[in-house]
């Protein structure tokens, strides 16, 4: 479910591509869900943090939603075809099994090592194929790696610093923070554009209630539950399955060698799940 959701937010970012800015639509997205999830939290009667781990919560919010998604959506909208950001991003259970270990004193077995390794061969295949399909700028592939280091240190942040963190009141204090930092992008480099259109109404619901409700809440309860290795590499499983839906949705290209690749990153999820 985590991965499906999660998915689609990159189909989300492609949508609405020609109505809005994509820090602008961000901004309306992080303050409409920060006003959900602190109903909830008061509805759920659930206990509000302190003012340290709600900092902690801050920092989380501002790298996780912030700088992530705000990498991925002015990615896509600067060129980078969608399963291309998505692969990039799909980088990070690498990226964060290089820096588990001393961060988290979780270990990394054999097994996972091999799991990760095959899993970032799968995603180097899909890579490969979709970039024969059209040229990345720079300046867009780099949004997209930047997003890449705000997830990978976003998720490495909130599992050593915000386990006790209950979750709707935490998001709270996520998503105001990802809202200021994405306000702030969107004044600072971006022109105000918003045609309220049907497509843009309806991808700003799937993506409030959707993905930043249902997959956040989902991956906080994945990272107590599980360790940070294993968690991640579920990520594995995001990049092939955005792909395939941005084949069906907006006619993105899909080439044989992109299937190999997705079998080969489910083969690396596989091994990486196992005790």
């Amino acid at each position: 479910m985590f991965v499906l959701l999660w998915s689609t937010g990159f189909i989300g970012a492609r949508a609405v591509r020609a109505d809005v800015e994509p820090l602008w639509f961000l901004a309306f997205r992080f303050a409409a869900v920060a006003v959900l999830v602190a109903l909830l939290a008061i509805v759920l009667r659930t206990a509000w943090p302190g003012w340290r781990l709600m900092g902690h919560s801050a920092v989380v919010g501002a790298l996780l939603h912030g700088v992530y998604l705000g990498g991925v959506f002015a990615s896509v909208h600067a060129g980078l075809p969608t399963g291309v950001s998505a692969l990039v991003v799909g980088l990070q259970p690498v990226l964060s099994a290089c820096v588990v270990g001393p961060l988290l004193g979780e270990r990394v077995t054999r097994v996972q090592s091999s799991g990760l390794a095959l899993g970032l061969a799968g995603i180097a295949l899909v890579l490969t194929s979709t970039l024969s399909l059209a040229g990345v700028t720079v300046g867009a592939a780099a949004l997209s790696f930047l997003a890449l280091g705000g997830v990978t240190v976003g998720t490495l942040y909130q599992r050593r610093f915000c386990t006790g963190v209950p979750v709707w009141s935490g998001a709270t204090g996520q998503y105001l923070a990802g809202t200021v930092v994405v306000l702030v992008g969107a004044l600072a480099f971006e022109p105000y554009r918003l045609v309220w259109s049907g497509r843009v109404v309806l991808s700003l619901a799937w993506l409030v209630v959707g993905l930043s409700i249902g997959a956040v809440a989902l991956l906080m309860v994945l990272l107590r539950r599980a360790s940070t290795t294993r968690t991640l590499s579920l990520l594995y499983l995001v990049p092939p399955l955005a792909a395939a839906e941005a084949w069906w949705v907006f006619d993105e290209t899909l080439r044989p060698l992109a299937l190999v690749g997705m079998i080969v990153a489910a083969g690396g999820v596989a091994l990486t799940q196992r005790r």
